[in-house]
Order: structure tokens, then sequence, then C-alpha cells
């Protein structure tokens, strides 16, 4: 999937999911009422913004963890992978991909028992930070050089429905509002040769369930389920059917009641079955225009609903199930900004599509630098970096050097200027020379940016408050 707006048209077909569900034989008093054309747009468009989150997050689920035989499969539930390796252009299943640190990920099966997640010690000037993020996309924890430290630990990962006690030998229990669970782990790699410590690091990472860490016989198995399948590239033409099946792993909870029963009325819900046929082309045109107005509000927000600071967007974006309180528009333009970002004290991410006079960045027609003055790097407590992506599909960019950013580890080797300025040149042809090492390649077309500010200060200058801090980015300037 090349971005995440729906093709309006294409939804047509399944469309007809917002007519009456889990439909059977009654009487005609019995019938359930389908709402007029006008409700049903509200609806769809309430329906969008609400689920898109939880329709991205269940494919990449799908394609990390039950599909064996896809190309972005990573490893079954409660199982660790480990990449040696950061993301590439070739990694297409999450938009707005991290290729600072390498990454391990698993995905956590929370319903038979709780799971301990176990680090290793990590050398003080190496930053890592294990995310949990559930089925709502809300960040509930932190593992990591910011939030626990360098030190070996052991900590408990326990679904909605658990209770009891924190048992000896764990350090932490985090909550999970969902039954499945994301667990990302982010570990700095200092240059390509750094890589085999990297490699160590992961390697003393482990998974595994509470019974074998407490050596104790293990309670009977969760019963095997049959996903519905979902893509990435699927949700465009599938929305409604993958919400419909998400959902299912999603409890509700007193946040989010409200827009569930009113999705429930037209159809959409766990347990939920379609009627296909008897959807008229008012109510068609009427889905087709809610989503279509919900994606717009998306986008509206990313605009205006962070603060524009030389041409950056900044914003607190992602974060726990209390920093959105309910607010499903936050929600979805975070995923649509980029799906599993962190939280805002352990990364801020700033991000822009224009320079800093607020034209369209696109280096099939312009050149453009950026330069951080003279002691004006980004205030991090562990390292910061720029992210050059395609400015329609947010995927990394093919280039013939193979750098997908600039970092602040990679300064060391870069060319300053005489008053100790540092420049950034991004534009699709290799400067040449010594700017080479400055170069930060772009796509023939449209540029999408993102930086990363790993556990920024707290102390002034600070880029927090996201947005309001005493720290600004400087803007992009169009090369001469």
């Amino acid at each position: 999937m090349k971005t995440y707006s729906i093709a309006y048209a294409a939804v047509t077909a399944v469309a007809v999911t917002f007519i009456a569900s889990g439909r059977h034989d009654v009487g005609a008093a019995d019938a359930p009422t389908v709402p007029s054309p006008t409700e049903t747009k509200a609806l769809a468009e309430q329906g969008f913004i609400y689920g898109l989150p939880i329709v991205m997050n269940y494919a990449v689920m799908y394609e990390y963890a039950v599909d064996k035989g896809g190309s972005q499969f990573k490893a079954p539930f409660n199982q660790l992978k480990n990449e040696p390796r950061v993301y590439t252009y070739k990694d297409t299943a999450v938009i707005t991909p991290n290729s600072d640190t390498p990454y391990s990920f698993t995905w956590l099966d929370l319903r038979a028992e709780p799971i301990v997640l176990t680090v290793p010690a990590v050398e003080k000037e190496r930053y890592y930070a294990v995310m949990m993020c559930d089925g709502n996309t809300y960040n509930y924890g932190y593992i990591g050089s910011r939030a626990t430290g360098n030190d070996a630990g052991s900590y408990m990962v326990v679904g909605p429905d658990w209770k009891g006690e924190k048992p000896e030998g764990i350090n932490e229990v985090f909550t999970s509002t969902t039954p499945f669970s994301l667990v990302a782990y982010r570990t700095q790699l200092f240059d390509p040769a750094d890589m085999p410590n990297v490699i160590k690091v992961q390697d003393g990472y482990k998974v595994e369930p509470l019974s074998a860490f407490l050596k104790q016989p293990a309670p009977e198995a969760a019963p095997a389920i049959d996903f519905i399948p979902a893509t990435t590239a699927g949700i465009k033409e599938n929305f409604w059917s993958y919400l419909d099946a998400a959902l299912q792993y999603v409890p509700e909870t007193k946040m989010d009641k409200e827009i569930r029963t009113k999705l429930a009325t037209i159809g959409i819900g766990p347990n939920k079955t379609f009627e296909m046929k008897e959807l008229s082309p008012e109510h068609k045109n009427a889905i087709i225009d809610g989503m279509k107005a919900g994606d717009e509000k998306i986008s509206t927000y990313l605009a205006s609903g962070m603060t524009n600071v030389n041409g950056w967007q900044i914003g607190s974006l992602p974060g726990d199930e209390a920093h959105y309180n309910g607010d499903w528009l936050m929600r979805s333009g975070t995923a649509k900004a980029g799906l599993y970002g962190n939280s805002a004290a352990e990364a801020v991410y700033p991000l822009t599509r224009v320079d800093g006079n607020g034209e369209t960045l696109d280096c099939s027609k312009n050149n453009y630098t950026i330069t951080f003055p003279a002691g004006q790097y980004p205030p991090v407590n562990a390292f910061w970096s720029v992210t050059m992506y395609d400015g329609k599909s947010q995927y990394l960019i093919e280039n013939p050097i193979n750098r997908y950013l600039i970092n602040s580890p990679m300064i060391p080797n870069m060319k300053k200027g005489d008053d100790g300025s540092l420049t950034l040149y991004i534009q699709k042809n290799n400067p040449g020379g010594d700017l080479e090492a400055n170069w930060l390649p772009a796509p023939n077309d449209t540029v999408y940016l993102v930086m990363r500010l790993y556990w920024p200060t707290t102390e002034a200058p600070s880029v927090l408050p996201p947005g309001k801090g005493s720290w600004k980015p400087p803007g992009i300037v169009k090369a001469k």
C-alpha cells in the first residue's frame, strides 16, 4: 500500500458492510432500521477516524506474526525476532520506518498467561528502548535507557483481564488493553562496524511465558485463532471487513464505549456478519463520502494540529491511553504520520513536507539544504537523526550509496563550515567530493523528512514540550 489515503471508488464493493449486521430471519416488525444516507455518512466518517489505527495495526500483526509465508513475516506469537540490520527501502509493512536502530520484534499473545521480557545489561553509552504498543496503538510501557536504565532486568506484560500479584524476580508489570500486543526493541547502532556489538545486545533479549520464568507447569494453551487475512496493501479495499476482524481482539473500554456502540448500529464490531446485497446507491455514496471526509480530517489535523516551527510540524502525537483521552482524530493522525512512533518523553519527531517558506519540497525541481549553527544541534540525551522518505509512499528511498538518513554519530566524518556549522544537502544527485558525506539522497519527486530526537533533554535548550520548547529546528532552504 503506497499511502493510507483511501481510493474511495475502490470501496464500493465492501461498502455494504454498513448494512444491517447479524442478520437473521425475523418478522418485518423486528427488522433492523437502516440509517439514512446522512446518518450513514456521519458514522462512516467517525468509524474511519476511530478505526484506521486499529486496522493498520491488525494488518501489520497479520503480516509480522501470522502469515508465515509472507515477505514481511517476523516470528510467531511470543517469539523474538532480531533484525541484525537497519531498515531499507525494501521494508514496506510499516510506513515511515526507522532506520536508525536495528529492531527486534515480538508480538505477544497474552490470553493464556503473562509474558516476561528480560533484558541484559547494556553499556551506558548505548541507547536502547523497548516499547510496548497494544491493539489500540497505545504505548502503554517502556523498558530501556530512559525508562529503566541500562541494567539487566525482567519485566512482566499482562493482558486486560489479568489479576494477580507481581512475582518475585519481576521488576515491573505492564498492562495491555488488548490480548495481542507488539513489543518493539530499538538498539542504537553507532556505525556499520558496530553491528556485531548490537547483535550481542540483541542476543541478550529474552521472551518467555511467566510459567517458564518461574519454572512452573504451563497453564492450558489459549484456543487457536483462524485470523482473517489482512495486508497493509489491502487496507483501502477491505477497510470495514478488516476493522470488524480487528475489533474481535480489541476489548471495549470506557473510553471507546460510545463510538463502539454507534458503530454496532451499522454493523461494525466483534462477531458481526454483513449482508452484501441490498445497499442502495445513496448509501454507497454516503459511505464513500464519509470515508473521504474522515481521511481529509486526519490530513487536516496533521497539517494544523501540530505547531509549525520553521516549516517543521512538531507535536506530541504518540502516547498511552491517557494521552489520547478519547481523541480519535489525534490517534488516527499519529498512525498516518508513522505507525508505532515513540511517546514524546522517549523521542520527538519534527516532520515536514515543506521548506522554511512553506513551499512543497520537490527534489525533481530543486535542491535544498538545512544548516545547524555551531553548538545548536538537537538537544538530546541519546542521539538524533534526519531521515528521507518518498513524499507519496512515506517509504525509504533506494539510492546509490544506500544512505537513508544522517544522524549525530556521523558528524565527526562530515564537512563543517568555517564557523563550525553543519550543512546537510538534500537533493537527488550526489554533490560530490567532501560534500558527499553531508548528502541525504532524495527521490526525483516530492519529499517527506522526519527528524528523530531520541531521549530529548528536559532542561533548556529543549524541544520539550513538543512544539513549544526553546530549541527550534532550522528551516530547510532552497539551494540557489
